[in-house]
């Protein structure tokens, strides 16, 4: 049978004709009209004043952290249920990631990023950045944790790789905190091969992470240089393929949104499976996930088997399925960091499955997945 993936990525003629146009205009070398054309129109679907296309989230992550200010020996605190790419631009920067666990919904727990700030500010050691992690689609409680940080002085950088086209409370992913980073890997919701963003409404903000991301080259004639810079920023060609994806992306997040209120379906009548990370959109339809990947929680007490079982018939029958993200305090390049952790992201770890998700995923290869979950489950 053929593979069926986690979240491959969905491109048509559409993203076709963009590369096509982008490869004759003659603009191949990085930048260009089309990077002016994504910025502008990036910015404005993530309700924000200015964008900053560059080659990564994680490049977005780092030159926003650099921006803050943040440097060898400070401390910022981050959501330990993420991917490594989050915590090591931390390291990047000489500083020192401090992971605090998640809540229910699997993001970051405000009551423990409270009571990590003042424990932290209690000892001394103030910290310098807050970076939460909005999880699998889902927004995090924002304006709890800006509050928080705020009652502390310390800014946020959001953390939205996983999360564009989602809304909170009216607000759109990614127009959260002082800056947001944004991602386009091959298996996000929309993607430019590789890539991501940094948005925000400050103007000398986004202007240093220019700057930055160009070589920090000063403007002169000859080649200047009074900082150390990166070669962090998006091609040409790249953003041509992101626009076309910009103009599916609401279509596409549809057919995600359809998988979730399927497999939902599924696991309703099954003990011990549930949807992770659930209600996916309020009544009111002003919070509303985009639901990049859909998982399950197996509670194997309840369900009579775990998820490493379900992972592996799927696996039998060439169907990617992956666990929940590590967390990163029990990774072992980060195992001596400090935490603030309650077990939360520990269980999620433990029990939650995430099955394909793709906004490709055919009707057909979603049956192929449900017969197998039956199966397991005894139906």
């Amino acid at each position: 049978m053929e593979r069926i993936y986690l979240s491959p990525p969905d491109v048509t003629e559409v993203e076709e004709a963009a590369l096509i146009r982008a490869f004759r205009s003659g603009w191949i070398a990085p930048l260009g009209p089309e990077v002016d054309a994504f910025e502008a129109e990036l910015a404005e679907y993530c309700g924000r004043q200015y964008c900053v296309a560059l080659s990564s989230g994680t490049a977005a992550l780092h030159l926003g952290l650099v921006t803050l200010g943040v440097g060898p020996g400070d401390l910022v605190l981050t959501s330990s249920m993420t991917f490594a790419a989050t915590a090591n631009a931390i390291v990047y920067t000489g500083a020192e990631p401090v992971f605090v666990d998640s809540d229910e919904t699997g993001n970051m727990n405000p009551d423990l990023l409270e009571v990590a700030l003042a424990d932290l500010a209690r000892a001394g050691r103030p910290v310098k950045a807050v970076v939460p992690v909005d999880l699998l689609g889902k927004v995090a409680d924002h304006e709890r944790i800006d509050a928080i940080a705020a009652d502390h002085g310390v800014p946020v950088l959001a953390d939205a790789a996983e999360s564009l086209g989602a809304v909170r409370s009216g607000r759109p992913a990614a127009s959260y905190g002082q800056a947001a980073a944004v991602s386009f890997n091959g298996n996000k919701i929309m993607t430019t091969s590789g890539g991501g963003a940094l948005l925000t409404d400050d103007s000398t903000f986004a202007g240093h992470v220019r700057y930055l991301a160009t070589q920090a080259r000063q403007p002169v004639v000859h080649y200047e240089h009074n900082d150390i810079g990166y070669n962090y920023r998006l091609s040409n060609l790249l953003a041509a393929l992101g626009r076309a994806q910009l103009g599916r992306l609401e279509s596409m997040i549809e057919r995600r949104r359809e998988h979730r209120r399927f497999y939902s379906q599924l696991v309703d009548e099954l003990p011990g499976i549930s949807i992770f990370g659930e209600p996916s959109r309020s009544d009111s339809g002003a919070t509303s996930d985009n639901c990049w990947l859909t998982s399950v929680i197996v509670e194997p007490s309840v369900a009579g088997f775990d998820r490493t079982h379900l992972m592996a018939e799927l696996a039998a029958s060439n169907l990617e399925a992956r666990p929940l993200w590590k967390p990163m305090h029990l990774q072992p390049v980060f195992a001596e960091r400090r935490a603030y952790i309650d077990g939360t992201s520990e269980r999620q770890f433990r029990t939650g499955l995430s099955l394909p998700s793709g906004s490709r995923l055919t009707d057909a290869e979603r049956d192929r997945v449900a017969a197998v979950v039956l199966e397991v489950a005894g139906r």
